[in-house]
This record gives structure tokens, sequence and C-alpha cells, in this order.
């Protein structure tokens, strides 16, 4: 076990060796650690290699020059200058939020950016302006369209963020993929077999080798066959791209960098580098902050009350998952796996940072 603080010094230490501002680093650390504090283990400083190895290959500016680019009142567009997601995100985020104060909703579309972290993150950022927050990104092509066997989008999350009065707040944070890349990589470090469902052979057929994606497979939508709905996760995902990438000027299906760094950026790219989209709704645009609170409250509450299946202990609302594991991790730490654990050392010895 790990403290959440321990975990985080190293992490800025890491990314400030990279070039990275202080307040960069600072917020970029705070973005990837909230995953391993909500359990997202495959988000947060197992990723951590992965952002250095990126930067080492020149694809990472560690001082990008941000922009906005296009804009109204209510709307904007962002150039990320190659800059790390983990910033750039929360930034355009931040300009979301300033709009919709302004005129009760904002949206920002972002262009040349990277990897950007948990999408519940930056959803979450709008909450203390009594604000409903939406983010999503597209991500590196791992994903089959239902009926093909060719890897064309990402796992392209969506996270939706929603005020409450006295309940915690609801937030709904999920790949449009059966499951998500960075879970393969878990049961790969365990050398666990994947779940029926979330990854077929290159050939289409189903699998369950945890290492499917290296021999030419692919990742399944979500709904994982047309029986069970791929679908719609295939349209879902699809959407993110369109909003992401398609919007801003960023690369799109097949087009998108590949998160690991030896893998080739594709020829001939159709935009500049990862897509995000972010928006902030104002509540009282629409009605009453308070009153939608108290509503906000008595919808979690009712669903609490909802019958339960036999051998399950309670119904779950969107967000409880994670805020009870951040509660614990934050006193009882943070564990590692082995090989995130060896991972980072290996960076410590190379950066002369103690963790």
């Amino acid at each position: 076990m790990h403290s959440y603080r321990q975990l985080f010094d190293f992490t800025q230490e890491v990314f400030l060796h990279m070039g990275c501002p202080p307040k960069d680093a600072k917020l970029a650390a705070e973005v990837l650690l909230e995953a391993d504090l909500r359990g997202v283990d495959s988000h947060g400083v197992a990723r951590l290699s992965g952002y250095v190895r990126l930067w080492e290959a020149g694809r990472i500016n560690p001082k990008p020059n941000m922009r906005i680019v296009h804009e109204t009142p209510s709307t904007a567009t962002v150039d990320g200058d190659g800059g790390l997601g983990l910033v750039i995100a929360p930034k355009a985020m931040d300009i979301a939020i300033d709009k919709a104060a302004k005129v009760g909703t904002g949206w920002v579309s972002v262009k040349n950016s990277n990897h950007f972290g948990i999408a519940g993150y930056h959803a979450m950022e709008a909450l203390s302006s009594d604000m409903i927050g939406i983010a999503m990104t597209n991500a590196s092509p791992l994903v089959a369209p239902t009926f093909s066997t060719d890897r064309m989008l990402g796992t392209n999350p969506i996270a939706v963020a929603i005020p409450t009065k006295n309940q915690p707040p609801f937030v709904a944070d999920f790949a449009t993929a059966s499951a998500a890349n960075g879970k393969l990589e878990i049961l790969q470090r365990k050398e666990k077999k994947a779940p029926v469902g979330w990854i077929q052979t290159k050939a289409g057929d189903r699998s369950t080798n945890a290492n499917e994606l290296k021999d030419g497979g692919a990742l399944l939508p979500l709904g994982s066959d047309k029986v069970h709905g791929s679908h719609k996760g295939y349209a879902l995902a699809s959407i993110v791209d369109i909003f992401s990438a398609v919007l801003s000027g960023a690369n799109y299906g097949p087009w998108v960098p590949p998160f690991v760094s030896f893998l080739p950026v594709a020829e001939n790219l159709v935009g500049e580098g990862i897509g995000h989209f972010l928006g902030a709704m104002r509540v009282d645009a629409f009605r009453p902050a308070d009153e939608f609170k108290a509503h906000m409250d008595n919808w979690i509450e009712t669903f609490r009350k909802a019958k339960v299946k036999k051998g399950q202990k309670a119904v779950l609302i969107p967000g409880d998952p994670e805020r009870e594991m951040t509660e614990k991790r934050l006193k009882k730490g943070i564990p590692l796996l082995p090989p995130v654990a060896r991972d980072l050392e290996e960076l410590g010895k190379r950066f002369g940072i103690k963790l």
C-alpha cells in the first residue's frame, strides 16, 4: 500500500522532470491520482510511464501554448498544442464553466491534445458551481464496429456529473466499449483471462485471451454483439468521436494517435492530436438550483429504495462505488500491482525520485 500523498508527490515530480510548469505538474498529478482514488486503477499511476514514453518520443509537449481558436458566447474550440490531456482538459472545462456562468451553458471542443485520464474528473469540475458537467474524449482505435474486424474506434468514454443537495452527487463515468483497454492490461499483469464478450480475434471470433489485441484482435463495443445491443455501444462511441474530433479538428476513427509510444502514428492524418468535448450547464438556467437539487435527492433516495434482487445488497447510484473507494483508499492507502510498482520504481531510478 502507498498513501495518496506518497503517490501524488512522486507523480508530480515525474511531471516536473518532463518539463511541465509547477502548476501543470500539480494539476496532472491530481487528475491522474483521482483515478487511483476512485478505483479506476487502469487510468491512474499505472499509466504514468506511458506518458513519459510519449514525452520521450516527442509526442507530448510539456509546455503547451493552449489557445482558443474559435468561439461564441457559449462555445469554444481549443488547440491544446500537443499538451498533456491531464492539463488541457481541466483548463478547457474551466472555459466551459466560465461561459456557462455568463450565458447558461458552455461547450468546448478540443483538438491537438493527448490522453486525459478519467472523464469523471473533468465532469465533476462543474459540481461546485451548481452546474451539470459533461466530458468525453476519443481514444486510440482498439474497438471494432458491430459486424467488423477492423479497429476503428477508441473506448471513447462519457461522463456526466449532476449536483445534489444532501445526497452524494450523481456521477456516471463509463467507456462505450464492453471494457476499457486498461482493464485488459490489469488482467495481463495478473495473468488472468478476460470475460467472454470483451474482445474478439482478428478473424472476429470470441476470445478470452487478455493479450488478444497484440495478435491483431479488437475490443468490442458496449453490448458485445448485435443480439446484446453492441450497435448501441457502437453508436455511442461514434457520437463521442464526432463531438470530440470531427467537431474540433482532431484526428478521428482509425487516425487517432495510439497511447503507446512504440506504435507509429497513422499516415495522412485528418486532424491534430486527440480530441475532447466538455460541457457545463448551469442548473438555474433551467429551474432554481435548490429546487432541482432537492428533487435530485428525491430521485436518488427513490432509486435506493427499489426492491433488491436476491443475492444483491443494494441498488447503487452512479458514483457510489467510486465514492466509497475514495474514502477507503484515503484512509488505508492505494494498492499497486507488482508490475506497476516495479514500473514506478524504474521511473524513480531514472529521474532520481524516491517513491
